[in-house]
């Protein structure tokens, strides 16, 4: 039996507002990655000021930590990296 696609989590601040940055977020990987994950799940986070990205629960990404939100280029290179190392990003891929 095949093994199960990953799923991503993006945990959100929903008093901050950012259900709609974490809803985009969503929407490029989903389109991105659409034969490689299991699906995103949109997580209301419990702590404000929240916002992580996990790939079946190990954080790739967390705003606090960085002190910034992720660019959508450096979040599909972080996915990537971990569901599809050998996926070609095309244009995300290409160094600024």
């Amino acid at each position: 039996m095949k093994a199960s696609k990953p799923t991503i989590t993006i945990a959100y601040c929903p008093k901050c507002g950012w259900l709609l940055r974490a809803a985009y977020m969503a929407q490029e990987l989903l389109s991105t990655f659409t034969d490689e994950l299991g699906g995103v799940l949109l997580a209301p986070a419990e702590v404000g000021g929240a916002y992580t990205i996990s790939i079946d629960g190990v954080v790739v990404f967390d705003r606090k930590e960085q002190g910034r939100f992720p660019e959508i280029k450096e979040l599909k290179q972080l996915v990537r990296d971990v569901v599809s190392p050998d996926k070609s990003l095309g244009h995300s891929d290409k160094q600024n």
